[in-house]
């Protein structure tokens, strides 16, 4: 790897587990993360107590991280050799029809929100919502309160409605965290170009993801591979321009992948975005991912996959984290 590749700023925009170590985000020059810190299906105290968990444990001294509360964070994780921890929701059920929850949980260090979790909730429909629904009148003061205060909108799981309308409705850059595009993979968690480009047109960013769930193409006997991430990206770029795509891996940041197995199981609950892969790769972490990338360790991997495909040392430092820096900046203030 290059010396310019090795002192990127490298935002992942989903990992959606981790256990407190940053040793594998650390190890694969990750410098920030979007690192999902409440349980998916769960309310309000839960969503507290795992938040007031992981801040006790980045004020431990040595212990790694650096909290992300502004985009300055970010560099400064990079200038001190830390690990970024950006606080991520992907479902905003601890909200419980709340609205001044969104606040308070900004003020314990909530940074990125992501609107539904694949079914609806009292904001939106999800994408495993087969009637396409979309926001809510509820979701329409969430989101006007999400940009107020400064919490970026995540859109991944969403229905093709609720990503338009979110994104029509927003004063911010929306945010795909962890999404390919649907012409490239059908597949249910993937967005349809109308909807990508909506989220551009915000000055958003798509963070397109090596994930199994993503980047497959359906046949059992073709895995995913880092060779067909790079195409996605190449597909988001000729649809919205570069500036506006990202990575998002949906890696899990932990020393022992058994302890996931827990979450992993969550995924036989949607039938449609993962059951048809796990049914052809079956349901361990590291299965998951293009065989040379099963951890954040790895990470570097992604980088070297985008170079080999012929994008540029600029265009890769935009897609690796500047975009994504940007996009925070605007959304954060």
């Amino acid at each position: 790897m290059s010396d310019q590749t090795a002192q990127r700023i490298v935002i992942d925009g989903l990992v959606f587990h981790g256990d407190g170590n940053p040793e594998p985000l650390h190890t694969g020059r990750v410098t920030a993360a979007n690192i999902t810190v409440a349980p998916y299906t769960q309310g309000f105290e839960p969503a507290f107590d795992a938040m007031s968990r992981w801040l006790a444990n980045v004020a431990q001294p040595g212990s790694g991280w650096r909290l992300v509360l502004r985009a300055d964070d970010i560099e400064q994780a990079h200038a001190h050799g830390q690990t970024g921890l950006i606080m991520g929701w992907q479902n905003l059920l601890p909200l419980e029809s709340r609205l001044e929850r969104i606040r308070g949980f900004h003020a314990m260090g909530l940074r990125v929100g992501q609107l539904t979790y694949n079914e609806a909730n009292f904001v939106a429909d999800g994408c495993g919502e087969a009637r396409g629904g979309g926001l809510t009148e509820f979701g329409h003061a969430v989101v006007a309160e999400m940009n107020a205060v400064g919490v970026a909108i995540d859109l991944s799981h969403c229905s093709e409605a609720t990503v338009q309308q979110a994104a029509k409705l927003s004063a911010k850059p929306v945010l795909l965290t962890h999404a390919n595009a649907k012409s490239m993979h059908d597949r249910v968690r993937n967005k349809t170009d109308a909807s990508i480009e909506a989220v551009a047109a915000t000055g958003g960013v798509i963070g397109a993801s090596i994930h199994g769930f993503l980047n497959w193409s359906g046949d059992p006997a073709q895995p995913p591979t880092l060779e067909s991430f790079a195409a996605h990206v190449r597909h988001l770029g000729n649809l919205v321009g570069l500036e506006h795509v990202g990575i998002g891996t949906d890696f899990a940041c932990v020393q022992d992948p058994a302890q996931v197995d827990a979450v992993l199981e969550l995924s036989r609950n949607y039938p449609g975005p993962a059951g048809v892969f796990i049914n052809a790769f079956g349901n361990r972490l590291a299965d998951r991912y293009p065989k040379e990338t099963p951890s954040p360790r790895q990470f570097p991997s992604i980088l070297q996959a985008l170079e080999q495909a012929g994008f540029t040392a600029r265009e890769i430092d935009g897609i690796a984290g500047g975009n994504f820096l940007r996009a925070f900046r605007a959304i954060w203030g």
